[in-house]
């Protein structure tokens, strides 16, 4: 475990390796699982705020649903917000490009200068996950494993790409160069 910031960190943050192999999974991360993508408090009014601009990225679906229930949802199972599904499937935010590719519709956006809002810092992350402790009043970056990124583990093998350096845009976004910085000197240490 490092601790940087206040922040403890699972050692397989620093040790495994990950580069993403979408034309493997096909952006699978966005149609499986039992939940949404679990949201900041701010994004929550980030969504609302940017919805009709997001709009036009999203499948039909994805409108129905977000028109149904609305932009997030409150998740009985793990007590917090996140992102509402397609029929207990996909992200209602979900959409597929023209080679049948998971993609976020807000990310799409994001990237058609549509609004400056990339997407939800746990996708963004994703595959370390955010666990909080209000007891203790620690946070967590921990590493999860899922069968459905194992091409992704294995090209971050071939590549030596250990996790935090496939997220570093991400990290910094979250967490600031600086914490970045030493999350790398951490496991530049660490190698020694």
């Amino acid at each position: 475990m490092i601790i940087v910031q206040d922040i403890l960190i699972s050692d397989d943050v620093v040790e495994e390796q990950f580069l993403c192999n979408l034309t493997s999974c096909k952006g699978a991360c966005c149609w499986e699982g039992d939940f949404g993508a679990p949201l900041e408090p701010e994004e929550m009014a980030t969504l609302e705020h940017i919805y009709d601009k997001v709009k036009p990225f999203l499948s039909p679906a994805g409108i129905a649903v977000i028109e149904a229930e609305g932009t997030y949802v409150y998740q009985q199972e793990t007590q917090d917000y996140a992102t509402p599904l397609i029929d207990g499937g996909p992200c209602a935010y979900m959409t597929y490009d023209k080679l049948g590719i998971a993609k976020c519709g807000i990310e799409t956006a994001y990237k058609a200068e549509a609004i400056d809002f990339k997407k939800p810092i746990s996708c963004h992350l994703y595959p370390i996950r955010i666990s909080k402790s209000p007891e203790s009043g620690f946070e967590a970056l921990n590493y999860d494993r899922w069968d459905i990124c194992s091409a992704a583990c294995d090209l971050g093998k071939k590549e030596q790409l250990p996790v935090f350096q496939f997220l570093k845009e991400a990290i910094i976004r979250k967490y600031g160069p600086d914490f970045y910085e030493e999350l790398e000197a951490a496991a530049t240490h660490l190698k020694f």
